[in-house]
């Protein structure tokens, strides 16, 4: 059993930045793939950024290339994700999710087998 619970969400201003935080129980988070998804209003959820589980890789959506950066510190079982250069269009429930492993594809959520309650992050225009 895996619980991930994420923070640091907010309101801020276009063109500023948060640093979101997912804290995993468990003793194995070092063993997971990460990644961490959003769903603005009346949208799908989607895929944002992922990381394996050494950290030595990372993917993003095109639409956050640039101006995201996913990490990890496997001795705090915390996932991060820095976002600078917020815009208005980046406005939505942010989710952490650990990957189900065995090969499954980390940027589609069905590569995703637990998943946080996700953190608001609203940017303002």
């Amino acid at each position: 059993q895996v619980t991930l619970v994420e923070s640091g969400g907010g309101l801020v201003q276009a063109g500023g930045s948060l640093r979101l935080s997912c804290a995993a129980s468990g003793r194995r988070f070092s063993s997971y793939d990460m990644g961490w998804f959003r769903q603005a209003p009346g949208k799908e959820r989607r895929f944002v950024a992922a990381i394996n589980w050494i950290g030595s890789s990372t993917y993003y959506a095109e639409s956050v290339k640039g101006r995201f950066t996913i990490s990890r510190d496997n001795a705090k079982n915390t996932l991060y994700l820095q976002m600078n250069s917020l815009k208005p269009e980046d406005t939505a429930v942010y989710y952490c999710a650990k990957g189900r492993g065995g090969g499954a594809t980390i940027i589609s959520q069905d590569g995703y087998d637990y998943w946080g309650p996700g953190t608001q992050v609203t940017v303002s225009s």
